[in-house]
């Protein structure tokens, strides 16, 4: 089993940053491939971005590429999420997730926090 604890999440204007957090327990993190998922009201989830077990291969949406960089810490069995440039329309609950992803993108993945309200404002 592998728990996973997202934080960092809040209130940021339009422009602003913010850096989500996912902190892993369980069985080794170092193994899994690890990604980033949000959901917005009254909307299905969607792949935000994702990274292989060694962190050298990652993957973004289309609509976060150039703002966003995923990263992970396997010493600290963490994973990070760092927004820039934040647009209203990233307003959403964010959720970590790990997994043996046959793709970053794609998945599958197997375990999944509880997530964390990422607001921006106008």
């Amino acid at each position: 089993q592998v728990q996973l604890v997202e934080s960092g999440g809040g209130l940021v204007q339009a422009g602003g940053s913010l850096r989500l957090s996912c902190a892993a327990s369980g069985r080794s993190f170092s193994s899994f491939a690890m990604g980033w998922f949000r959901q917005a009201p009254g909307k299905e989830r969607q792949f935000v971005a994702a990274i292989n077990w060694s962190g050298v291969n990652t993957d973004y949406a289309d609509s976060v590429k150039g703002r966003f960089t995923i990263s992970r810490d396997n010493a600290k069995n963490t994973m990070y999420l760092q927004m820039n440039s934040l647009r209203p329309e990233d307003t959403a609950i964010y959720y970590c997730a790990a997994g043996w992803a046959t793709t970053l993108k794609n998945g599958p993945y197997d375990y999944w926090g509880q997530g964390t309200q990422v607001t921006v404002s106008s």
